[in-house]
């Protein structure tokens, strides 16, 4: 079918199709610019159905949880002293049952009675800059591209690829998943998707908003944004619902390339104030839309698929913690990162040196969501490289169409206050990514054991070791199986661990069955609670709503989220996250405290992949001795396996303790 017959021309489609946009925008806007929470949506018509809600965990379970999770991270008194307060929330009559009463009811009237909360908590209420301290990235192998034509191919194939998996997400034809390991065979919530290439957080003076637009409501043609040396152009992947072809994409990213070099059309680095804090971003689009032309640009950015960075080579060595750090902040304001608009939730970056990724604004979905996108887009590259392009298309195309801005002397300071606040982050970061080659997750499952259970002891132990201590640890754990579910936290810094951690540095004190039995109950200890949290019953989200009840009911904050236990418990120190994928590429982001780490893993058949991270300013962390001392954990953590392998015949067994499933002495 030929797409454009009723129009002489392709430039007669484009120009009647920005029409019928305007007048589009012009009666939706307001509709488009409200917050997902506050109007009514269609519903997710890839949905599963029956999916069941998110219960509300009973109360008196989550607060002895909750003094379990604490009692070995504080001072004795301290404990006391908050046993005392959390005995009293707890009580017969007291503010707990209220707070409880109303939590119950909200779970009636609610989809999902947290999802809110958590999702203010967790993203939109944060005011740090998102770059390092908010957005994960993923970093692709790195790329041998010969020239800039290698370059645009690539790009080319990836846009390409990035439509035909919008397109799967449109219509239904993703496959609904399934859980594993604790959730083998539990539906999945498919929700997030809807929003991989539909959604933008706009930032707010005390808080931000997700905004997602609907597929449904965009009649103007789909465009990704490029961004090419700080300049930003927008890129119409359609015209009359016809895809443009890869040839086609190749011919319009080549006359990008072009526009972009121009130094005579040279517009300021505006991206750059999307990696400033949240306030001060709110601040300086507020004065930006004074103006009708950033308007336009703002909307065009704001309403597009993604964007597509075509980075200018670093000038650094590729190591994969250099690329890691790349992809999370750019190089800075030297290099790429006024190449970006953290906003958008996908930026794939191409570098002209080969080092490829996405970075991810985080808050629309979790991580799984990222990698299952990413992989279908390396597997769709990987598969048809052959026929990457390489040639410009001879169709008539109407030019892409770069943004412009008109920046008041107040802009050009934020400006220059942004560049100089992500120089300072870009210095602060460190990040050491690191390949544990000596096993992998096939031995650990020889052993009879989880692997991810396996590496959160290991990163306990290696914090026992570094530091003397155990500090409150965030692990993420999945909670799709309900209705629009994302996350509740796996508390790993058990005190099972700790017992285990203690036996490990004071080895001449335990025999190798004394260790052995103690590891085994740290593993089935962090089991125990991601089966809880999977399950809807962890702690944290429960915590999180009871406090949010009190204020809405503006009654007196209660002891309990006043108590310093309470404010030490929700910094996480080490915050971390397994991010298993089947492509060759890996997952990585910062700490979410000043003094804090950030330890991404990926488990693989015979070897692991962590990303740690940390920064500079904080005389306590070190990314690089932490991975020293894992490697070294890691090993005898191996050495302890084997040597209890070789020990444990049945002589040797007796009057030795045997562990049941659940980890308690038979």
């Amino acid at each position: 079918m030929n797409c454009w017959r009723h129009f002489r021309t392709r430039q007669e489609l484009y120009h009647f199709e920005r029409t019928v946009s305007v007048t589009f925008r012009l009666s939706n806007s307001a509709f488009l610019r409200m917050p997902v929470s506050k109007r009514e949506e269609p519903k997710n018509a890839g949905q599963p159905s029956g999916l069941p809600k998110l219960p509300v965990p009973p109360l008196k379970e989550t607060l002895e949880m909750y003094l379990k999770c604490m009692s070995h991270l504080i001072p004795e008194d301290q404990f006391k002293n908050t046993k005392s307060i959390v005995e009293k929330f707890g009580a017969p009559g007291g503010v707990g049952e209220l707070l409880q009463k109303k939590l119950l009811e909200r779970h009636k009237e609610k989809d999902n009675w947290v999802y809110d909360y958590w999702l203010e908590d967790m993203y939109l209420n944060n005011r740090l800059a998102l770059p390092v301290n908010s957005s994960p990235v993923m970093v692709f192998p790195e790329q041998n591209f010969r020239g800039q034509n290698d370059v645009l191919s690539y790009a080319a194939h990836l846009i390409s690829g990035v439509l035909k998996y919008k397109s799967l997400i449109d219509s239904n034809n993703l496959p609904v998943e399934e859980g594993r390991g604790q959730q083998a065979g539990k539906t999945m919530c498919m929700d997030q998707y809807k929003k991989v290439f539909t959604s933008y957080r706009l930032p707010g003076p005390k808080t931000d908003n997700l905004v997602v637009h609907k597929s449904t409501e965009r009649p103007d043609p789909e465009q990704i944004i490029v961004a090419c040396k700080n300049q930003f152009f927008a890129l119409d992947v359609g015209i009359n619902f016809c895809q443009l072809s890869e040839k086609d994409l190749y011919t319009q990213l080549e006359r990008i390339k072009k526009m972009a070099d121009s130094e005579e059309e040279r517009q300021p680095a505006i991206g750059l104030l999307t990696s400033d804090g949240r306030t001060q971003w709110a601040k300086a689009r507020s004065v930006l839309m004074q103006d009708s032309t950033n308007r336009d640009s703002l909307d065009m950015i704001e309403r597009c698929l993604c964007l597509v960075c075509l980075d200018d080579p670093s000038g650094i060595e590729l190591t994969d913690s250099n690329r890691a750090s790349l992809m999370l902040h750019g190089g800075g304001k030297d290099k790429n990162g006024g190449n970006r608009w953290y906003d958008k939730p996908m930026q794939f970056v191409i570098g002209a040196d080969g080092c490829c990724g996405v970075v991810c604004e985080h808050s629309p979905f979790e991580g799984i969501v990222l990698v299952k996108c990413t992989e279908y887009l390396l597997s769709y590259v990987s598969s048809s490289s052959s026929r990457l392009v390489r040639a410009a298309s001879v169709s008539e195309l109407p030019a892409p169409k770069r943004l412009r801005w008109k920046c008041s002397p107040e802009i050009h300071a934020l400006l220059t206050d942004a560049a100089d606040k992500l120089q300072r982050l870009v210095q602060n970061l460190e990040m050491n990514v690191y390949q544990f080659n000596s096993y992998g997750k096939d031995f650990i499952k020889k052993q009879k054991m989880s692997p991810d259970a396996f590496v959160q002891v290991a990163l306990q132990l290696t914090y026992y070791r570094r530091h003397g201590r155990l500090v409150p640890t965030y692990e993420s754990a999945s909670i799709r199986r309900f209705q629009e579910g994302r996350v509740d936290n796996i508390r790993s810094s058990t005190p099972e661990a700790l017992a285990f951690v203690k036996a490990m540095s004071n080895s001449s004190n335990f025999t190798d069955a004394e260790k052995m039995e103690k590891f085994k109950t740290a593993i089935e200890a962090q089991i125990s609670y991601t089966r809880l949290a999977v399950a809807g019953n962890a702690i944290d989200n429960h915590l999180l709503g009871l406090r949010e009840v009190a204020k809405e009911l503006k009654i007196e904050t209660p002891e309990l989220f006043t108590d310093p236990t309470y404010l030490t418990s929700i910094q996480f120190m080490l915050s971390t996250s397994q991010v298993p994928t089947t492509e060759k590429m890996f997952c990585c982001y910062g700490p979410v405290v000043p003094n804090g780490y950030g330890a991404c893993y990926n488990p693989q058949a015979d070897h692991i992949i962590f990303c740690v991270s940390s920064f500079n300013d904080c005389a306590e962390t070190n990314s690089d001795l932490f991975v020293k001392t894992l490697d070294g954990c890691l090993m005898e953590m191996q050495d302890l396996c084997r040597k209890w392998n070789t020990q444990a015949t049945p002589e040797k067994k007796e009057g030795t303790p045997k562990l049941m499933k659940n980890g308690r002495k038979s």
